[in-house]
């Protein structure tokens, strides 16, 4: 049950993770760019990013770290699910670990290539093979089905459907960082989004809340620097991340079909790119949209790239209310 004193601390934990995150991004700027870690811009991308080259990237470490203290200092206060949170953050660890490799490697070999998609899918499903394994013996394989407020038994299925949800979240959230304040912005929708869930369903998630808080707290503090035109780039390190977090807090929350409805841009997304490179391959080199992921499509169709994101955001916080009204 929600009453001021819960009210406050979440607040409070959004708070945190508000100013860690801006602390850190701000004193990361100019580091990164001593450094010249900066962002490689792909030649076969809109010609207008081509100036965003040298951008600093791998900022999604401060987005990690203002969700780490806050999620960390949360676990004092009584009442803390302390365990759920844990594999919340080490889920947000490891796939910003993947992320992190891949922008170093960018970074050291002066090109936009990292690791290879075959090394990405390994760590990415052991990764969410190890989340899997530790909700099934922990919490069980329920499931609930939105629009029904019912719960379905998964069994062993329900290993692989954490796995595919796990691995699907984090490369559509990649595939949605591509303009200055994306993912950061439709990601603190999202977030906060699970965060009213898990704080006002009826039998509640606090993990799930305290993490929905963080992140958004986080995504702010960074959308400072990150919003166009954009001082910083959270990278894959971010991105992946975001994608690992999310997931994690709708797995501990047993909300993980909320995901394709909260974040359906990141479906459509990822979907896009599906459909360009299918389409291409199978009509010998034939486009269904101008560019994808389908944000480009947009862009050359003459929105400009604010546009682009208020839109997408605005979508997206539209089916964050319909998420919402489906548990309730």
């Amino acid at each position: 049950m929600i009453n001021s004193h819960s009210i406050f601390i979440y607040a409070l934990i959004a708070a945190i993770a508000f100013a860690v995150s801006m602390l850190v991004t701000a004193r990361m700027i100019p580091f990164l760019k001593e450094k010249q870690f900066g962002q490689f811009i792909r030649e076969e991308g809109p010609e207008s990013h081509l100036s965003k080259q040298g951008t600093p990237t791998m900022g999604g470490i401060a987005i990690v770290a203002g969700v780490t203290v806050a999620v960390v200092v949360s676990m004092f206060f009584p009442g803390s699910e302390t365990v759920s949170k844990l594999a919340i953050l080490l889920s947000m660890f490891a796939f910003g670990a993947i992320g992190f490799i891949d922008d170093y490697n960018k970074i050291a070999k002066k090109q936009n290539e990292g690791l290879t998609p075959k090394q990405k899918l390994l760590l990415q499903v052991v990764f969410g093979l190890a989340l899997a394994v530790f909700m099934m013996a922990r919490e069980g394989t329920s499931v609930l089905i939105p629009f029904t407020c019912k719960t379905v038994e998964m069994g062993w299925l329900y290993i692989p459907f954490i796995v595919f949800v796990e691995v699907a979240m984090a490369n559509a959230v990649n595939l949605t960082d591509g303009l200055d304040g994306l993912a950061s912005g439709t990601s603190a929708i999202v977030a906060a989004a699970f965060a009213i869930i898990g704080m006002t369903l009826r039998g509640g998630s606090e993990p799930m809340a305290v993490a929905g808080q963080a992140v958004l707290g986080a995504l702010i503090g960074f959308l400072i620097f990150n919003h166009y035109p954009a001082k910083i780039f959270m990278g894959d390190t971010g991105s992946m991340a975001l994608g690992g977090v999310l997931s994690a807090m709708a797995i501990v929350g047993h909300m993980e079909w909320l995901l394709p409805i909260a974040g359906l841009i990141y479906v459509i997304e990822a979907l896009s790119v599906i459909i360009q490179v299918g389409y291409f391959k199978m009509s010998g080199g034939k486009r269904v949209f101008r560019m994808a992921p389908i944000h480009h499509h947009f862009e050359l169709g003459g929105w400009h790239e604010t546009k682009v994101v208020r839109v997408f955001c605005l979508f997206t916080l539209i089916c964050c209310v319909i998420a919402f009204l489906s548990v309730r």
